[in-house]
């Protein structure tokens, strides 16, 4: 007999299991077995590059649910697969093409498209190959990728029926703006971070005598301002209500207004509104019907041809050279250390720009109430059951969501306008309108946000929206096993 080996070496090992796993089909469900099923429905990792330790954790406490359901006499079924994760896989390809010296705009969407699908080829079936040796068993006869052919069909049909039923709409609103991507972000994609920066005090003059001394950590913005806002019943500033200010530097005048959106305790009590680029002035704003002005354009940089002074410098360079502005000026008052969390893209890892952009939005009232309900009445729960505030708090103020991106990888957004300006979704790509049979059509040139495509997983993998075999035995699925964040996007 030959002498044990005094290390352990799981390449001596593990291979042959796995042959043998694959063999007697471990893992792979029978949907016409008469055992209670059990499913899950891997949450799929982004193709970016290889799994990382989360994963491994993740998917292995899902694994020994699936273990241990098999023997307790369950029909398991694991369904594994990918995302495409569009603005992150683009955001890694770009990085490479910018250290071979290259961009997506040297390279036309045609070649940049080729370089896409050769990263996913790659990095997806390394994936699952990470997935196979570290002995997971899934039902590798049912993987599923969210561009696969089917599943984009079933994008398709979702979108169609939230937008014929008018809960998917497009307009001009609010948005977290990415400079680098050039695209927007829903609010779930920030990462939030604590900055140092300057609180400055300004000195506003009142038209006919007097002034209001406002505080902003953007002096760059005040150039946008429409309004200067206290809280209702402020005595310090009740008799100012309805007087005008004259901007400096600008020499526009806006109202001073009262608004309960406005602490009183923040600063010197009195904001400058500037909806173009802040969402609490947008919403201001729009109570009081005041003019939004768009100051900073979508590259970053300041968007004010009427001052050349200004116009054309990076916000950060902007925010120097106009404070410097308003000290020579005279109406600096003081400025003062202040921390605060500001917003990045958790993408490209840049500040974010909040601006008004014509995007889709999602109506999420309407969406969320089920949703609500569903948890209330215990059909879903969350376990640690502390999560399950974090939800309610979460959808019961949650805002429409944007699920427009201005990107080149991604799911087309299914809408097509004709010549005679008549709007419609689709599913099948159109040749003429379906209202007037106008055959001009022009396409809409954004692409989902990721999470519209990954939201449909748990159903659209068994086959939605026809009623396939698989979707009657193993849907709803039984567990969803996620990191925490995840409460916010799936």
């Amino acid at each position: 007999m030959e002498p044990m080996e005094k290390t352990f070496d799981p390449r001596t090992v593990e291979p042959a299991w796995r042959a043998r796993w694959e063999e007697l089909g471990i893992g792979i469900a029978d949907r016409d077995s008469s055992r209670p099923k059990y499913s899950i429905a891997l949450p799929p990792p982004n193709i970016t590059g290889v799994l990382h330790l989360g994963h491994a954790c993740g998917f292995s406490i899902q694994d020994t649910l699936a273990r241990h359901h098999r023997m307790r006499g369950f029909e398991v079924e694991w369904c594994p697969g990918t995302d495409h994760a569009a603005i992150a896989t683009q955001n890694v390809i770009e990085r490479q093409l910018e250290a071979e010296g290259t961009s997506k705009q040297e390279l036309g969407r045609e070649l940049f498209q080729v370089r896409v699908d050769a990263w996913y080829e790659e990095y997806g079936g390394r994936i699952y190959e990470q997935m196979r040796r570290l002995g997971f068993t899934c039902d590798w006869s049912r993987t599923r990728f969210t561009l696969d052919a089917d599943y984009v069909r079933a994008i398709r049909t979702v979108f169609k029926d939230l937008f014929d039923s008018g809960l998917i709409y497009r307009g001009p609103r609010i948005v977290n703006w990415c400079p680098t991507d050039l695209s927007a972000i829903s609010d779930e994609e920030i990462d939030w971070q604590e900055h140092t920066d300057s609180l400055v005090h300004l000195r506003y003059p009142i038209e006919g005598g007097g002034d209001i001394v406002v505080a902003t950590v953007r002096p760059e913005t005040m150039l946008g301002d429409t309004a200067v806002a206290v809280a209702p019943g402020d005595e310090r500033y009740s008799a100012l209500v309805g007087r005008t200010v004259v901007l400096p530097l600008t020499g526009r005048r806006v109202p001073i207004i009262e608004d309960a959106a406005v602490q009183p305790e923040f600063g010197t009590g009195a904001l400058k509104v500037t909806p173009g680029h802040d969402p609490t002035d947008y919403e201001i704003a729009e109570r009081h019907g005041l003019p939004m002005l768009t100051v900073i354009a979508a590259d970053g940089t300041m968007d004010v041809p009427g001052l050349p002074q200004f116009d054309g410098l990076p916000v950060t360079r902007a925010r120097v050279v106009i404070t410097e502005a308003l000290r020579a000026a005279g109406v600096m008052v003081k400025e003062e250390d202040y921390v605060h969390e500001v917003g990045h893209c958790d993408r490209s890892g840049d500040v974010l720009e909040p601006m008004i952009s014509a995007q889709w939005w999602v109506r999420m009232r309407e969406l969320s109430a089920p949703a609500i309900a569903a948890v209330e009445n215990g059909e879903t729960t969350f376990h640690p059951r502390r999560y399950t505030d974090v939800y309610l708090a979460w959808m019961g103020n949650i805002r429409d969501w944007c699920i427009s991106r201005q990107i080149w990888l991604g799911h087309a957004i299914p809408v097509s306008t004709c010549a005679n300006g008549h709007v419609f979704a689709w599913i099948e790509p159109p040749t003429t309108c379906p209202e007037c049979d106008d055959g001009a059509l022009t396409n809409d040139p954004d692409v989902l946000d990721t999470w519209f495509s990954s939201a449909l997983w748990p159903f659209a993998i068994f086959g939605w929206p026809d009623e396939t075999p698989d979707l009657r035995r193993f849907y709803p699925t039984d567990v969803c096993v996620t990191a925490r964040d995840i409460i916010f996007l799936w």
